[in-house]
């Protein structure tokens, strides 16, 4: 590549720290087995504990560097110990999603072979479904780091559900896209517009647009769910889901759920993704019951780390970066059928850095 990328890189708080880390080292070794130019990272200091020794969430300069820099790759930020005088957790991500209109959320829902099973239904071999959440507005339109709530005192609290046109159109027509290449792919396509819209107005209307979106792409097969009844069937049937497309606070819900149906959050990567750049992470938070003690699980953030190289090789036009991307997730997958890679979030004896130099061990095997 003529252009050296440029990497914002945000360890964050807890296992935040090695599971980014992990992802890093990854990224990097499949990219020196490739023989392409390593990426250029610029490490920015954020979190709670950054917080509590400077009051600031972030470091000056650096959300303006995030949005200079052509991907974000993110740890996980927060710790329950550390609050705001409002009460709530150090969540500067959230400031960033909205700056730089990272709209679609993409969570993968994936089942590997030898992995834990939390459904004992034999058709829950073949879940591979993703989540898609709209990630700006919904009932998020208000949190705390916006300053938006309508009402806030010690008698009561009113929060906003916000959803727009102009944003549900680019989710809606995103989660189409994404029904296509999955099409393409021989993958399960159905795209089901998960709402409450028989209760309230603000989802009647966001079933609206996902109907009239759905008239440019006849090719695609749709169907609707009510967010409880989608709750109850992704535990009963989720082999039957393709793309679930939601307002924000569903998707951080129902993302959650589908984690805990293939073994745990450290199986459970996103992709937060807008027109101009996007943010890539585990969907885990910092776990700081077992941060420091080389027990995480680093596959989610190793997964989202693939998820930027093929991100990035659609911005850049470089096949040699989704080579690099489909590296990682045929050997993380390799490494499941053989029985190498055995966390121990699901039951496993490995802990964050056998998972990660196993991972490596498999792309180097590979490229012989």
């Amino acid at each position: 590549m003529e252009k050296k990328i440029k990497i914002a890189l945000l360890k964050g708080d807890g296992i935040g720290i090695d599971v980014a880390e992990a992802a890093k080292v990854v990224i990097d070794q499949t990219l020196e087995t490739k023989k392409i130019t390593q990426f250029d990272y610029y490490e920015i200091k954020t979190g709670a504990k950054y917080y509590q020794k400077t009051g600031l969430d972030i470091e000056p300069g650096g959300e303006e560097m995030t949005e200079q820099c052509d991907a974000i790759l993110l740890g996980a930020i927060g710790l329950p110990s550390i609050r705001t005088a409002e009460g709530t957790e150090i969540m500067p991500h959230l400031r960033l999603r909205e700056r730089m209109d990272l709209y679609a959320a993409v969570r993968p829902v994936r089942v590997y072979s030898n992995s834990t099973q939390r459904l004992i239904d034999p058709r829950a071999e073949k879940i591979d479904l993703i989540i898609l959440r709209e990630n700006t507005e919904g009932l998020f339109y208000t949190a705390s780091t916006s300053g938006r709530s309508q009402i806030a005192n010690d008698y009561e609290v009113r929060e906003t559900l916000r959803i727009t046109r102009s944003n549900t159109e680019k989710l809606h027509r995103f989660a189409f896209r994404l029904a296509e290449k999955r099409k393409e792919q021989g993958k399960n396509a159905l795209l089901t517009c998960v709402d409450k819209a028989n209760v309230f107005k603000s989802m009647a209307f966001f079933r609206k647009i996902f109907d009239e979106i759905s008239i440019e792409f006849p090719a695609i097969e749709t169907s609707y769910n009510h967010v409880d009844a989608q709750a109850l069937d992704m535990i009963r049937r989720p082999w039957e889901f393709g793309v679930l497309v939601m307002e924000n606070i569903f998707g951080d819900i129902l993302s959650d759920l589908g984690g805990g149906i293939i073994g745990g959050m450290g199986m459970a990567p996103c992709a937060e993704i807008g027109d101009h750049n996007a943010l890539f992470q585990p969907s885990h938070g910092t776990a700081p019951d077992i941060m420091g003690q080389d027990l995480a699980n680093p596959l989610a953030g190793i997964l989202a780390g693939s998820m930027m190289l093929d991100y990035l090789a659609e911005k850049f036009d470089d096949q040699s970066l989704a080579d690099c991307s489909k590296m990682i997730d045929r050997n993380i997958e390799r490494g499941f059928h053989e029985e190498r890679l055995r966390p121990y979030e699901l039951g496993g004896d490995m802990g964050t850095r056998a998972i990660t130099e196993e991972v490596i061990a498999l792309i180097c095997e590979a490229d012989r």
